[in-house]
């Protein structure tokens, strides 16, 4: 296996949405004023990036294609960096599933490999998604710095794969709206074969 160049990646998850508190997947709900100045605010002292790399998702690519123009930036979506649809829980709050099914919740939080919600993307279906398009960033971007615009729940997926946690642990790790994680690859087999 060739050894590429470093590829650093900042990973950018959208800032709040005009929908609110509520479980966001292929629900396709736009950046309120507020999680647009979250996202900046992320990025105030953001490096000089090569390209930009977002979800075509309104709530990422907005965001993910102004900050492209207004710096002069090649800009790239890729629907595998989208959010888990999370089936008919999509676009629900955590009270209006939990009054439809009480223990559901809960169980897909404690276990969120073995408790899909209903009609939703299973998460090793999920996982096995982002890990692919991942894996093709020292191709695509060798030795770059590249900004991902992406959601929590692909943010998750990353870093759990990058710590060698257990997929079920996934959802113990905080992303809140417009977190940024910051990550130096040396070679592709960081990204793929921990």
């Amino acid at each position: 296996m060739a050894i590429q160049p470093r590829i650093h990646i900042d990973l950018l998850r959208h800032g709040e949405t005009r929908a609110g508190s509520v479980y966001l997947g292929r629900t396709d709900a736009p950046l309120s004023e507020r999680g647009y100045r979250q996202m900046a605010e992320a990025l105030t002292d953001a490096p000089r990036y090569h390209a930009v790399l977002s979800s075509p998702l309104a709530r990422c690519a907005a965001f993910a294609q102004d900050y492209a123009q207004r710096h002069g930036l090649p800009l790239h979506f890729d629907a595998r960096f989208q959010e888990m649809d999370f089936g008919m829980w999509d676009g629900c709050s955590a009270a209006e599933i939990a009054a439809a099914d009480a223990g559901a919740l809960e169980n897909f939080w404690r276990d969120p490999v073995a408790f899909t919600p209903p009609h939703a993307e299973p998460l090793l279906s999920f996982q096995a998604r982002v890990l692919a398009a991942w894996r093709e960033l020292p191709a695509r971007y060798p030795g770059q710095h590249v900004l991902l615009v992406t959601h929590g729940g692909v943010m998750r997926i990353i870093l759990c794969h990058l710590q060698q946690r257990p997929l079920n642990e996934l959802l113990s790790l905080a992303v809140p709206h417009a977190a940024l994680h910051r990550i130096a690859v040396e070679h592709e087999a960081q990204l793929g074969g921990m």
